[in-house]
C-alpha cells in the first residue's frame, strides 16, 4: 500500500552556527530543533524552507516569503493568548 503524503512543513533559521555546521531551526508548529546547515541550499540568518516528505526522503527548497510568514504566525498567537480568566461569580 502506498504511502500518503505528508503535508509540507514550513522552515525558518533562527541561528546558523558556522563552528558546528548547526542550524537552530523553527517550524510552522512551534517547535525548535537543530539540522545540519548543509542540508538547506543557501543556509543563513532567516532563511526559510519547505520541507517536502515523500516516503523515508525529506526535500528541503527554499521559501523566500516563509520567514515572513512565521513571524506573523507567530504575532497572531501572541495576540489570541490572553491570560484573562474573567471575574469570579459575587466578586465586585
Amino acid at each position: 500500500m502506498p504511502v500518503p503524503p505528508s503535508p509540507t512543513l514550513l522552515l525558518a533559521i533562527d541561528v546558523l552556527d558556522e563552528d558546528t555546521g548547526l542550524a537552530d531551526i523553527e517550524d510552522d508548529r512551534g517547535r525548535t530543533f537543530q539540522l545540519p546547515a548543509e542540508w538547506l541550499p543557501g543556509a543563513h540568518d532567516g532563511a526559510a524552507y519547505h520541507a517536502h516528505v515523500t516516503g523515508t526522503s525529506v526535500t528541503f527548497t527554499p521559501a523566500p516569503d516563509g520567514a515572513r510568514l512565521l513571524r506573523e504566525r507567530s504575532k497572531q498567537t501572541l495576540l489570541d493568548f490572553s491570560d484573562d480568566h474573567g471575574t469570579p461569580e459575587g466578586s465586585a
